[in-house]
């Protein structure tokens, strides 16, 4: 050991190409490198308050250096040192140095507290997980999303789809009848935007994942397992309630995962589905499923829509003529027939017209 501190001192340089920041950074290390404080604990700190020390109550600097918006603080107690460097971004990183473990964290505590901004929410946009499976193995990314408020937006539907809706938005963790959520009906029709609306009124106590490449989930038992043990990481206090956090994955267009032949198509896609929701796999796992398909719910396999396994099976079908004419105030022609909310929209922006047929059209998806 001794022999390691020596060669560590010696390598240590200083010269006229580093600022006073990375000098008090030299000053410090030593101490740890040569044993004097072997405990080390160390936080990263974002949107840290002005004027916050960064140090426990009453200590006082013995260096400050300020270098490039950088500014670093080195101050000492009774057993032991604290570093604190502030960027100037607006993050920092508070280190103590030790004598002990407990100590380490004892100061390391005292010097955090109440040194960061909450964070301030921001409700047009909601926070959702991209999984997807790489060349080695699950891979998940975070992307802010554009939510809007369900009453911002309930008028896009047909009237049985909006109280249905209404019912699913307004609904708590511990209200939950099943852990599968269906959503059935036409393209262009907004089950997409249905459920960017739920992220919002369900933030509070569920994390939306959504699921690039579900046939592949379900046709790999490792990439499942993956999903269904993921925790994350940190969840901000101002948006979650107090209990458990639920986790809701977006599995869209699986016509083929949950349509009355899956178990042909599909090999055990279906049953790994099941197992995920309320089978062994799934259980002490707060894990949601929300299955969006274009098929008809009598096309569905029964085990789908069997009594006590989903959340809702909604229907988001297309507005009637009565309620176009509504949602577009009584302006211009719809034609004739049900039509989507993606044939009004084009009809309202003027880039198309909704068809004299009822039937779908294809790619419209909202």
């Amino acid at each position: 050991m001794k022999n390691f501190q020596r060669l560590s001192q010696r390598v240590m340089s200083f010269d006229d190409s580093d600022s006073v920041v990375d000098a008090n950074d030299l000053l410090f290390v030593e101490h740890y490198i040569s044993g004097s404080h072997p405990y080390a604990q160390s936080a990263n700190l974002s949107r840290v308050r002005e004027g916050a020390t960064l140090l426990p109550p009453g200590a006082i600097p013995h260096r400050v250096a300020v270098f490039d918006g950088t500014r670093s603080v080195l101050a000492a107690g009774p057993g032991w040192i604290a570093s604190a460097v502030r960027w100037a971004h607006g993050n920092a990183r508070v280190t103590v140095l030790a004598v002990s473990e407990q100590l380490a964290k004892e100061v390391l505590e005292a010097s955090r507290e109440g040194a960061e901004e909450p964070k301030a929410i921001d409700r047009t946009k909601a926070v959702f997980g991209f999984w997807h499976l790489g060349p080695h193995g699950p891979v998940r990314h975070e992307r802010s999303i554009g939510v809007q408020p369900w009453a911002n937006i309930r008028r896009n539907y047909s009237g049985l789809a909006t109280k249905s809706l209404d019912d699913l938005m307004s609904l708590h963790r511990d209200q939950l009848g099943g852990k599968l959520l269906l959503l059935h009906g036409p393209p262009g029709t907004g089950k997409t935007t249905a459920l960017r609306a739920l992220a919002d009124a369900w933030r509070g106590w569920c994390h939306f994942d959504y699921v690039v490449d579900p046939e592949r989930l379900f046709g790999s038992s490792a990439y499942l397992l993956k999903i269904a043990l993921h925790d994350d990481d940190e969840v901000d206090e101002e948006e979650q309630d107090d209990g458990e956090r639920s986790r809701m994955l977006i599995l869209e267009d699986c016509d083929e995962l949950v349509a009355a032949s899956a178990k042909e198509r599909s090999g055990q896609g279906l049953a790994r589905l099941l197992n995920l929701t309320d089978g062994l796999l799934g259980q002490g796992r707060s894990v949601l499923v929300a299955i969006s398909t274009n098929e008809p719910v009598t096309r569905l396999h029964p085990a789908i829509v069997r009594p006590g396994r989903c959340i809702a099976q909604i229907e988001v079908g297309r507005l009637s003529a009565s309620e176009a004419r509504q949602w577009l105030d009584g302006e211009g022609s719809h034609g004739r027939g049900d039509v989507t909310l993606a044939e009004l929209m084009s009809l309202q922006e003027g880039t198309g017209h909704t068809p004299a047929s009822s039937s779908p059209q294809v790619g419209l998806y909202l």
